[in-house]
């Protein structure tokens, strides 16, 4: 289950591809194919199916995890470095990687919890970094002095802490924790020197945090209504007792978040969907209170960002499940000359202090994320990292397409499959529907490693966006409203009848998988229908009341955005009860695996516990992998490897 923050930045759900290299990958080869079988001349078919084999390069999951995922795009004081986080050492930890190009550097060396760079400082080469313990999401902010020492600057226990910006002057910082309540997330400010801190904003209406202006004065707040309704606010943080002003009275449902102050802190920059289908881009000006359209597209604008002094700005567009960037000059309105670039999306862009450097990732379904330095205007761009292990031949892996199906109310549902380079008519491969997170999430392009294995052993992958998904308008989004497990579920159920049309998919040979709403839709799947022949359940939710009465209290501000989704279990019990698949589980007559981490806030354990119980009380194949040392998604490649691993031993055993 994520939260608000997830769905707008799209998270937790691992799905996507896989492929190889065939010899039957279009209609002429497979038709080349069956005439010739027909012909007195040819080979056989068992001959052209091993040739088929031996073209096609199939990887281990071992392989596919010497992949190197990254993250993270600060750029130092003086342009000379970025701050990344990489798991090249089995473990997330921070680096600083060269602009120029060159060897990296290791800051952290955790070897068993991971650890992400949040910034530099702004005038050294201090950092700030996160880590929480085992993947119980408490994470602490920690200082890496000069000297490599480190300073955990929120100690204490059962805190929960978060970076939240510089001061534009550079003698200070922005924390927001819980500490004095878990239930609030107060705002504070650091020093740059000697980490004093003082409590800039208590936050006793419990609002979400938004962000604060680079000159300090302004903080601006969210209020969740429902799930579909929410109001922004601005506090004066200069103003001693200043109330929360209402920027955004209205009537009916309409929502609000904050994007970002200008760097001149004139405006505030926010999204809303109150002008139609889709979130747009609003600026407030804080000097006269006029609101005015800043940006807009057919679909949702997902991010505004600035470079510090102003000069560029960056806006992110959620297209079709793949991020758009529009990067250009704020004064000229003229767009950034980008150089040529490999094929993918640009992720992650930083500037430089000065604006004259950048800083990005590009990443696509067949190569994940490289990090790449650039000096405007100049010609060509310098590729700073290489991924993909150099055992994989990115020629044999796949990309996805964007498919949409009718379901079964007429309603047009997209997704993303991925077609094994093996598949054809004449060699129908087995196939898995994949059920992103949320509820809310959103199923994008991109390289995922756990599905490339999958998709290069053999097994297609659909990875369905069903009703109540992000990124195709409001009204989309809320078709699911307390119709979980029923009208969303149809939807899972009319994708597999989309695959059964399909001259490549072997129709008797379908199973469904996914992450945290993903696996609970898995699990859905299992108990109320009889379409799918497995199911693979990752850290899913399989009773309703209890991971809704169990909501970590860092997210009560968004309690009510749950309760309006899902239900009240307070009041919605007896429904809640129907959906959850743990109290029917004499249903499941198909084998199912369930993948957990013991010390997951989200989806307590016991989740995954008693449904395995359940299974097996039906003498039912029901395989049980528990990472004693993982939260709400896997963190350790060992971990990584090992549950991509039980995927395919489970799916060549029962699928």
């Amino acid at each position: 289950m994520n939260n608000t923050n997830d769905k707008i930045k799209v998270r937790l759900c691992a799905l996507l591809l896989l492929g190889g290299v065939s010899a039957c990958n279009n209609e002429k080869e497979a038709v080349t194919q069956q005439t010739s079988e027909t012909s007195a001349q040819s080979v056989s078919k068992q001959d052209n199916l091993k040739k088929i084999a031996t073209s096609h390069q199939q990887y281990s999951a071992e392989e596919f995890f010497k992949t190197v995922s990254l993250s993270g795009s600060s750029i130092n004081h003086d342009g000379s470095a970025i701050l990344v986080s990489s798991d090249v050492s089995g473990v997330f930890n921070v680096y600083r990687y060269p602009m120029n190009g060159g060897e990296s550097t290791q800051l952290t060396h955790s070897t068993s919890d991971a650890t992400f760079g949040v910034s530099w400082f702004p005038q050294d080469d201090r950092i700030l970094y996160v880590a929480d313990n085992g993947g119980n999401e408490l994470t602490h902010i920690y200082v890496r002095e000069l000297d490599g020492k480190t300073t955990d600057i929120t100690p204490g226990k059962n805190l929960r802490a978060a970076f939240a910006g510089w001061h534009k002057d550079k003698k200070a910082f922005y924390v927001t924790t819980n500490e004095r309540n878990p239930k609030i997330t107060d705002l504070y400010r650091y020093s740059v020197e000697g980490y004093q801190r003082e409590l800039l904003y208590q936050n006793d209406n419990n609002f979400n945090i938004g962000v604060v202006s680079p000159d300090g004065r302004w903080l601006s707040l969210t209020e969740t209504i429902t799930n579909a309704n929410s109001n922004l606010y601005l506090v004066d943080l200069q103003a001693e007792n200043q109330p929360a002003k209402l920027l955004t009275p209205h009537d009916g449902d309409i929502s609000y978040a904050s994007f970002t102050f200008t760097p001149d802190s004139r405006y505030l920059i926010y999204s809303t969907n109150e002008h139609g289908e889709y979130a747009q881009a609003w600026q407030y000006e804080l000097a006269t209170d006029k609101q005015s359209l800043f940006y807009q597209a057919n679909w949702d604008v997902s991010f505004v960002q600035f470079s510090d002094d102003g000069k560029y700005r960056v806006v992110g567009v959620n297209q079709d499940a793949q991020t758009q960037l529009d990067m250009a000059e704020v004064a000229s309105g003229k767009q950034i000359a980008m150089p040529e670039l490999p094929a993918g999306d640009l992720r992650g862009v930083n500037f430089s202090a000065n604006s004259k450097k950048m800083a990005f990732y590009i990443n696509s379904d067949t190569s994940p994320s490289n990090l790449f330095s650039y000096v405007i205007g100049e010609n060509k761009a310098k590729r700073l990292t290489r991924s993909l292990p150099s055992s994989i031949d990115e020629a044999h892996l796949v990309m996805s397409e964007v498919k949409r199906f009718k379901s079964f109310d007429g309603l047009t549902v997209p997704g993303l499959l991925y077609r094994p380079k093996t598949a054809s008519a004449s060699q129908k491969v087995p196939a898995l529907i994949w059920v992103h997170g949320g509820p809310g999430g959103q199923s994008r392009k991109g390289y995922r490693a756990a599905i490339q294995h999958l998709v290069n052993q053999g097994y297609a992958i659909f990875a369905v966006n069903n009703r109540g998904s992000s990124g195709y308008g409001k009204t989309f989004y809320h078709l699911d409203d307390k119709k979980h497990g029923q009208d969303d579920l149809q939807d899972i159920v009319y994708g597999k009848k989309y695959l059964q049309t399909l001259n490549w998919i072997d129709q008797d040979r379908i199973g469904v998988m996914g992450g945290s709403y993903g696996g609970y839709m898995t699990m859905a799947a299992m108990a109320f229908t009889q379409e799918f022949k497995v199911g693979i359940n990752i850290f899913g939710v399989t009773n309703w009341v209890r991971t809704l009465e169990s909501i970590p209290p860092w997210w009560e501000s968004f309690k009510k955005y749950f309760y309006n989704e899902m239900g009240d279990p307070a009041t919605d019990q007896d429904r809640l009860r129907a959906i959850s698949p743990l109290f029917h589980a004499e249903n499941i007559t198909n084998p199912v695996l369930i993948v957990q981490g013991a010390n997951d806030p989200r989806v307590l354990q016991i989740e995954s516990d008693e449904m395995v119980a359940a299974i097996r009380k039906n003498n039912v194949p029901v395989e049980y992998v528990l990472f004693d040392d993982e939260g709400h998604g896997f963190r350790k490649k060992s971990n990584r490897i090992t549950a991509s691993n039980a995927y395919l031993k489970f799916l060549q055993k029962h699928l």
